[in-house]
């Protein structure tokens, strides 16, 4: 029991950060439909800032978390105004294949700058455990779980109490409604772009701390991940990029602690495969009507 309630703890650890990369891809797609596939490669330039920051810099964790988050916002703003706004009016697909694009651009970019090679993440916390019998909790688990949790309640904040929160749930809703009530509705979607790609710079430092090493290939497995997490909760929905966030999460670290950790990949993906054939809207996701 005791082992299985220390996969747990681990599991909320990982899904946490899974959590943060998946709110980005369902508030994208909950606002203008689109899946923005090169999120996982804002979230791997968040982790090399946050690396350069820390390294270079010499600055703690949250001064680097703060810098990292802003650098990622002002990205993925970069990438909506430049890539995604002319093709607003695009079919789905020619937006997708360019979001595919924009992922490769990043990587390539980012092989150029600094190198293929893995570098080890800088410790920015003291490597303490608590111990609670044969159950271990170490700092950098806590910190990552509090951060998280910390962000999950101030993107709430915005979402529900704020003027622009209000206006991305009317755009949500229904854009052209929006726009007739007096909704700048490209601003909404550009809004909505700074505030993923800043959870997801942040969740890029926090996988630096987790495993202790960052690639610019590292946004590749996370992305994917995570892009089942929000599916798994239900697309769009906020609530269920979290719950898919820490499912995935926790899956994955009771696979690797009771099976093998050579298939926890597998597994995952069959789980996407699963819920897009019973439950294509998610577990909180509901069947709505379309006219045709």
């Amino acid at each position: 029991m005791e082992n299985f309630i220390q996969q747990i703890i681990n599991g909320l650890s990982l899904g946490s950060i899974y959590a943060l990369i998946a709110l980005g891809y369902t508030m994208v797609y909950g606002i203008i439909k689109l899946i923005n596939f090169a999120h996982g490669e804002i979230y791997m330039v968040g982790a090399f800032v946050g690396y350069a920051t820390i390294n270079t810099f010499q600055l703690g964790l949250i001064p680097s978390l703060i810098i990292s988050m802003v650098f990622c916002a002002l990205l993925g703003a970069l990438i909506e105004r430049i890539a995604y706004k002319p093709l607003r009016k695009a079919t789905r697909v020619a937006a997708l294949i360019t979001a595919i694009g924009i992922s490769f651009l990043l990587q390539n970019v980012m092989i150029y700058l600094v190198g293929p090679q893995v570098r080890a993440f800088p410790q920015v916390i003291i490597k303490k455990v608590y111990s609670f019998g044969s159950i271990q909790i170490n700092q950098t688990q806590i910190t990552i779980f509090l951060t998280t949790i910390s962000l999950m309640l101030a993107l709430q904040y915005i979402v529900k109490q704020t003027k622009m929160g209000k206006a991305m749930r009317a755009v949500s809703t229904d854009a052209d409604a929006a726009r007739l009530m007096g909704i700048n509705v490209d601003n909404v979607i550009s809004f909505t772009f700074i505030l993923g790609s800043s959870l997801a710079g942040a969740a890029g430092v926090l996988v630096g701390m987790y495993y202790n090493s960052i690639d610019p290939l590292m946004g590749v497995a996370p992305g994917l991940k995570a892009f089942i997490a929000a599916v798994l909760g239900g697309i769009g929905l906020i609530p269920g990029a979290l719950i898919g966030g820490f499912a995935i999460g926790i899956i994955e670290t009771l696979i690797s602690g009771y099976g093998s950790s050579l298939i926890k990949d597998a597994v995952v993906y069959l789980i996407l495969i699963i819920i897009l054939i019973v439950k294509p809207t998610g577990l909180l996701g509901k069947n709505t009507k379309e006219k045709v």
